[in-house]
């Protein structure tokens, strides 16, 4: 599967296009190069991969193979990879970084209403702060990183050479 540009639903139709093309035993590859994108489209792609492997345990590998860029979604994506299956070629960066949020809230109203769209707000971004940490645990699963050590890193932008991802043991191999 060769999939580059932004991580976005046209990316992920043609991932889903060339997931059902691809072959129903052996090796099956992942190659990508991304800027980033959509960090939830990223984690469609991934459970598709995780469902297709945990449904066909033992018939298909898959494995990801990362070129040149695998900034954001891409890190999200290479995610669901176990890390034995995870690779990335010479030259390429990583880049872990915390999911953004741009939203307005405006209180107008009676106050249970203002307080109750302030909850919301506040629910929405412990969600999605739990989603990320779910992604972020999924990267250092096996490696020698901490989850804290992400969540310390990440809000500055966190790039990872491929040399050093392979000494965190955040992948398997650099090729």
């Amino acid at each position: 599967m060769l999939l580059s540009g932004p991580v976005d639903y046209a990316m992920y139709q043609s991932f889903r296009e060339q997931l059902d093309a691809a072959p129903t035993e052996g090796l099956v590859v992942a190659e990508l190069s991304t800027l980033g994108g959509d960090p939830e489209v990223a984690r469609m792609m991934g459970e598709d991969i995780r469902f297709h492997s945990d449904l066909e345990p033992g018939a298909r590998r898959f494995a990801f193979l990362g070129k040149a860029a695998i900034y954001s979604a891409g890190t999200t994506f290479m995610s669901f990879f176990a890390r034995q299956n995870r690779y990335l070629t010479r030259g390429t960066r990583l880049m872990v970084h915390e999911r953004k949020m741009a939203k307005q809230v405006e209180l107008q109203g009676p106050l249970t209403r203002c307080l109750a769209t302030a909850e919301a707000a506040l629910n929405e971004l412990r969600a999605s702060i739990a989603i990320q940490e779910e992604g972020f645990a999924n990267l250092v699963e096996g490696s020698t990183v901490t989850l804290e050590e992400v969540l310390e890193r990440a809000p500055s932008n966190w790039y990872i050479e491929a040399p050093e991802a392979k000494t965190l043991g955040l992948i398997e191999d650099v090729i």
